[in-house]
């Protein structure tokens, strides 16, 4: 006989199937033992998924794979992990990508308006109560320079400071200080130094006019008043703005935010200039979100050249811009290897030999084509990026058959003794508030659930003195206990404090339905899919209706149509 080489790495992943084959192979030879069993196929007991009908080595660790015989089961693969043939990989076109250290590259787009740089915007308003008595610049839109005439405008006020002015001057006998005064005084009314330095050669009282003159040169966005028109003091005539610089001004949401920043560079487009991309500057970022948007105002500058008596960019265009930005090496992988159902994300890794891990990630940033990891997996395994979603699948089609089955009631339950018309009542009034609990769980409506929730201790109440002994209060009992619902704030846990009084009703309807022609037509549905519907949910519940369509109370409008009729 051969001596038994005792492996520690084989009766860690095998123990109890490796004592098997200690406890039946001794005493008895390699072949009497062959000639009694048959080999079935030969198995990793590291890695039960690698499978060979020849005997050799794991294509994983390089263990020899362990024989398994006519009536043993083997060892189980486990929960997460899925198998496939080398076929059906082919055919399910699946692809993998390993982990690895890489730039994360993201392009941002937004969509705003162009509108002038608030800081190069000028008002001309009126220095004193007068008369203008010419327009030269009737229209909005017109491009002027510093210094050229926008209106004649006429004035007592000036009049009279103009003439003090020339007074003063002429009887100053060279004290310098009054005319001063006099000239500061028609500085103050909007007289240039230069106009101030000709008002003695052409002054005419008769005909005193003042010409308001553009401060700076630019277009003019506001006209406010016509030819003849009086004005006060004070009163807005004009307004300019420089559109030789512009701002490009959208909206950037919160998830945006930490990519932004002073100083990165923008490439703009516009519909008004087909094929043409534009550069800027981000200049500003607002720290104050809008409430109701949650978005923060961002400005990129933009040159805007005059070129044939025209700007680049007109007042309030929209233009579109997008922002090319580029993180450190992280490790990533590709974003078609995430599967995210609500708040958890996961990936297929390939564990070689046809196995695939299905794994839980925290992720990171998200770029245009990675993803950053931060856990759950490590640099060099590979993840799948294409044909995950079908292993998805087959791993939801392994767990719900994994999944036990409800007990079956027993053969030899007693007899249930007929019903009372009061017991009858009782019973009618508790399917129908389960009913209605479930039907507004189906509808995601946690105040109806709430509201509802406060009759489980009345209804259950009449039902425990409507059945004071006997089978059917073996039935009642567990009402007892799950009729105080506990409170829930969210939908999630709503689910996890109904199901047990869930439960008890549908174990009473089943027995009910059997037991009373009066509640034949009671409905029971069954979900095998529902242990992501609540924390600490089993594979499969069932729950009751008094009438159809189906609607599932575990998962409401994710899956409302889910679920099948359980036949009495």
């Amino acid at each position: 006989m051969k001596p038994f080489l005792f492996r520690p790495q084989l009766w860690a992943a095998g123990g109890p199937f490796v004592l098997a084959l200690l406890l039946t192979g001794c005493g008895q030879s390699d072949s009497a033992q062959s000639a009694e069993r048959k080999v079935l196929y030969y198995q990793s007991a590291m890695h039960p998924w690698v499978k060979s009908d020849k005997p050799g080595r794991c294509t994983v660790c390089g263990m020899e794979l362990t024989p398994i015989y006519e009536g043993e089961s083997g060892l189980e693969t486990g929960g997460a992990v899925i198998a496939l043939s080398s076929n059906s990989i082919h055919v399910l076109h699946v692809q993998s990508a390993e982990v690895r250290r890489q730039p994360l590259t993201r392009t941002l787009r937004f969509a705003g308006t162009i509108e002038a740089d608030e800081t190069k915007r000028r008002v001309i308003a009126a220095t004193a109560a007068g008369r203008i008595e010419k327009l030269h610049v009737g229209y909005v839109g017109a491009e002027v320079k510093a210094g050229e005439p926008l209106a004649d405008f006429y004035s007592p006020m000036l009049l009279a400071a103009a003439r003090d002015y020339l007074v003063v001057q002429r009887s100053a006998n060279g004290q310098a200080a009054l005319p001063s005064a006099a000239a500061n005084r028609l500085l103050q009314l909007g007289l240039t130094d230069e106009q101030i330095e000709h008002l003695p050669h052409t002054f005419r009282e008769a005909s005193f006019v003042l010409p308001l003159l553009a401060p700076v040169s630019g277009t003019v966005i506001e006209r406010n008043v016509l030819a003849g028109q009086y004005v006060g003091e004070g009163e807005r005539l004009f307004t300019l703005a420089d559109f030789s610089t512009v701002w490009l001004q959208f909206l950037a949401h919160e998830p945006d935010l930490p990519w932004l920043r002073p100083g990165l560079t923008a490439a703009v487009t516009t519909a008004a200039h087909p094929g043409e991309t534009f550069t800027g500057t981000i200049a500003f970022l607002d720290p104050n979100l809008d409430p109701v948007t949650r978005a923060a105002r961002v400005r990129v500058e933009l040159d805007n050249p005059l070129a044939n008596g025209r700007r680049r960019f007109a007042n309030r265009l929209y233009a579109e811009a997008a922002v090319q930005l580029e993180a450190p090496e992280v490790p990533a992988i590709r974003r078609s290897a995430v599967l995210q159902s609500g708040p958890v994300a996961v990936a297929f890794v390939d564990a070689g030999g046809g196995a695939f891990e299905r794994r839980e990630l925290r992720l990171g940033r998200r770029g245009d084509s990675l993803v950053e990891v931060l856990n759950g997996l490590s640099e060099g395994e590979r993840v799948v990026v294409q044909g995950n979603l079908l292993l998805d699948g087959q791993a939801e089609m392994n767990r719900i058959f994994a999944a036990p089955a409800p007990p079956a009631p027993a053969a030899d339950s007693p007899a249930l003794p007929p019903l009372t018309a009061r017991q009858r009542t009782a019973l009618t009034n508790l399917f129908q508030l389960v009913s209605t609990l479930a039907t507004v769980l189906a509808a995601d409506d946690l105040a109806a659930f709430h509201e509802h929730a406060t009759h489980t201790a009345h209804v259950t109440g009449a039902l425990t003195t409507a059945f004071p002994e006997g089978e059917w209060q073996k039935l009642v009992r567990p009402l007892e206990t799950a009729a105080q619902l506990p409170a829930a704030p969210t939908l999630p846990e709503a689910r996890k404090s109904f199901r047990p009084f869930s439960d008890a009703a549908v174990a009473l309807a089943q027995a009910a339905r059997r037991a009373d022609a009066a509640f034949a037509e009671l409905k029971i549905y069954r979900c095998p899919m529902t242990g992501d519907a609540f924390p600490g949910a089993p594979g499969r519940l069932d729950w009751l209706q008094l009438r159809g369509p189906l609607r599932n109370p575990w998962y409401g409008a994710e899956m409302l149509e889910c679920g099948q009729e359980v036949k009495p």
